[in-house]
Order: C-alpha cells, then structure tokens, then sequence
C-alpha cells in the first residue's frame, strides 16, 4: 500500500521559496531547508529528488504565485489603459511596505540571474522565459496605454520601461530609494510619450 504524504506540499515549497528568495540557491544549505520546512532531509529528497529539485518547485510556485497575479492586468484579453502605470505603480509601493518580499529580497528570478546556479542550463531558460514573459506583458500594457504612438516607439519604450523593472528588482535590496527612482524614470518615460502623443493630435 502506498505511504500517504503526511505534509502540506505547497506550505512546505512555499516556505522553502522564501529561504531561496532570501539566501538564494547556494545560500540556502539542506539543514535550513529542514529548518524553514519542517521535513527531514530524507523527505525533501524523496518528495523533490534533490536540492535542486526543491528549488525548481520553488521558483514554479514564485511565477504562479508572485509574478503572474501581478502581471494579470497586462495580460488580460482586454488591457486597461492604466494597467502599465498601476503595475509601475504597485511595485513602488511594494518596494515601500517593511512586511514585503519584493522590499527586502528583490526578485528571486533576477537574483538567480547572477548566481551561479543559472550556468545550469535549465535554470538559465527559465530566467530568460521569465524575463520574457515580463517583457511581453509590460508590451501589452505600453500598447494599451500609447495605442496612438508609433509602434516601434511602443517597442522602444517597452523595452525600456522592462529594464528598469528588472533593475529596480536588482536595486532594492542594495538601496530602495534608487530604486523607486528607477521605476519613476520609467514611469516618466511612459507619460511623457502619451504627453507627446497628445501634443501631436
């Protein structure tokens, strides 16, 4: 008969997910995850297949979790024309808040992108499907937003407004107001263009 799974696995991925947001993939050793899970190691390997197998769990849960209910807005069959100023806007009041993740720990992704675990291959693709994904739903949001500029002023903008997303995630652990400068820049490219827009009417 097979052993039932005495455990929650979502309780336990999530809060493995927080020690790698915090510590990252090298810096979260096996005996923290036992600590931060509450599972022996034999557990985590017989649940997950390894360390990394954990990790990959946890970084799964952080994309549909973290990252994708943020993005919902800009992803939606129908995108709002604030969408893009209320996700600039959502990550500046997130980088604020004390009790944030986002404050304290940046990004998990783009923390893994300047780890050494992202030279495994794997981890390296979902990095950069992450930032993918990222860039076509900002795109979607600068689209409903500037639907009368240009659309290769459109890709320019949301390129830029991308980078400085991804590099207020990088930021903020180091130092949060730079950071909230980086997503006002970005902000301000976003309404300066329409303001243009508007001009040229």
């Amino acid at each position: 008969m097979a052993r039932t799974q005495g455990f929650d696995r979502d309780v336990v991925v999530r809060a493995a997910r927080t020690l790698f947001w915090r510590v990252g993939f090298e810096g979260a050793s096996v005996p923290a995850l036992e600590e931060a899970t509450g599972l022996s190691r034999s557990s985590i390997y017989n649940t997950f297949g390894s360390k990394r197998g954990l990790f990959d769990a946890a970084v799964q849960s952080y994309l549909d979790e973290v990252i994708r209910p943020r993005l919902r807005p800009l992803r939606a069959d129908v995108v709002a024309p604030e969408a893009v100023l209320t996700y600039v806007d959502g990550l500046r009041e997130a980088f604020t808040r004390a009790d944030s993740m986002s404050a304290t720990s940046g990004c998990l992704l783009i923390n893994t992108a300047t780890a050494p675990v992202v030279h495994d291959g794997e981890v390296a693709r979902v990095v950069a499907d992450y930032r993918d994904e990222l860039r076509a739903a900002i795109g979607r949001g600068v689209a409903a937003y500037l639907g009368a500029v240009a659309p290769a002023e459109q890709e320019r903008l949301a390129d830029a407004v991308t980078g400085l997303s991804i590099a207020a995630f990088a930021l903020v652990r180091i130092t949060p107001a730079e950071a909230d400068r980086t997503l006002a820049a970005a902000r301000d490219l976003l309404t300066a263009a329409r303001d243009q827009a508007a001009r040229a009417r």
